[in-house]
């Protein structure tokens, strides 16, 4: 099994668009998505338009839930616009999305981590920063999943995990959305550090499952110009550069 790994589109529907090409030129066709797939100040209808399409093995994200729960004066920047674009055809959509989603009987698709679409699974906040997080904090966070494959994303940063009691977790990082800053559970900055749009690739082979990490070239500048349009100054400055302003 080849599964190609997508996650955090955030309606950017360019570096979306240049993920799906390299994903075809590479001949993988089992595609799945981990959430967060239209929240944010560019193009989240377009992007559901798209991708509802295809008809991938999609789940959930936090934002996902927020577009469905929140009323729009207790959403952030992001939500609301991502919510005023919305047709319900789209709503529809999102909230047929399970939370987490059994791709195969060793393969786990999970936002956050199992059980919680807002824990960051393989970073810890340490500072105002992320740093890797240690085994004990990955297998707590687990909460006894002993799936051989693991795909989250939520944290925005590609990492491959190995477990100690064997089995891979995989984040494939974000594709529409390199950088970022959030405030819970506490003011932290997430950076990547470069404006490409990020992917996975995981095979299975004799020995167990391996992950090729992937960073695309797209037209991140267009992007940029259309958050700063929208009054969205921060996201222009994370897709140009990978930095949180």
């Amino acid at each position: 099994m080849t599964i190609a790994i997508l996650s955090d589109i955030h309606g950017n529907i360019a570096a979306l668009d240049a993920v799906l090409a390299d994903i075809a030129a590479r001949g993988v066709t089992q595609i799945v998505n981990l959430g967060d797939i239209l929240s944010g100040p560019l193009f989240p209808s377009e992007t559901a338009d798209r991708l509802m399409a295809m008809n991938l093995p999609t789940i959930a994200g936090n934002h996902e839930r927020q577009l469905l729960t929140l009323a729009p004066d207790r959403m952030g920047l992001s939500d609301r616009y991502a919510a005023s674009r919305l047709t319900a055809r789209h709503r529809d959509w999102i909230a047929a999305l399970p939370a987490q989603h059994w791709l195969a009987p060793d393969v786990l698709m999970v936002h956050g981590a199992p059980g919680s679409d807002l824990v960051y699974f393989l970073e810890t906040i340490e500072g105002e920063g992320l740093r890797a997080a240690t085994d004990a904090e990955v297998e707590a966070r687990a909460g006894g999943v002993a799936a051989p494959l693991i795909l989250c994303g939520h944290t925005h940063v590609p990492r491959v995990h190995r477990r100690p009691c064997g089995g891979l977790v995989v984040n494939p990082g974000s594709v529409g959305l390199p950088a970022y800053a959030d405030d819970q559970p506490m003011p932290h900055r997430v950076e990547t550090g470069s404006p490409q749009a990020r992917y996975a690739i995981v095979r299975e082979q004799a020995e167990g499952w391996a992950a090729e990490m992937i960073a695309i070239d797209y037209d991140w500048e267009s992007a940029a110009r259309a958050a700063q349009a929208r009054g969205r100054p921060d996201w222009a400055i994370a897709l140009r550069t990978g930095r949180a302003a």
